[in-house]
């Protein structure tokens, strides 16, 4: 199981990523281990994550959202 997810960071923004063990890439996030961007900008809270059967299915939605501006990503966090 794959799962695509959206943080929010300590400055406020959001960041979209992906993994196989959510749990383990959260505390990675915070503990300052996780993406070059959660390093600089410490990842305060998850907002929203979705499971997906296969990497590539992960993989291509994470892109998808990644595009989106932000207040279409508030929007899914919001479930509109």
């Amino acid at each position: 199981m794959w799962h695509v997810y959206i943080l929010r960071c300590k400055n406020k923004c959001l960041y979209t990523g992906m993994t196989s063990d959510l749990e383990r890439r959260l505390k990675e996030h915070r503990s300052g281990r996780g993406a070059r961007y959660t390093r600089i900008f410490v990842a305060d809270k998850l907002l929203f994550s979705e499971a997906h059967a296969t990497r590539s299915d992960a993989l291509k939605r994470e892109a998808q959202i990644k595009g989106w501006p932000r207040k279409k990503k508030q929007a899914l966090i919001r479930g509109k």
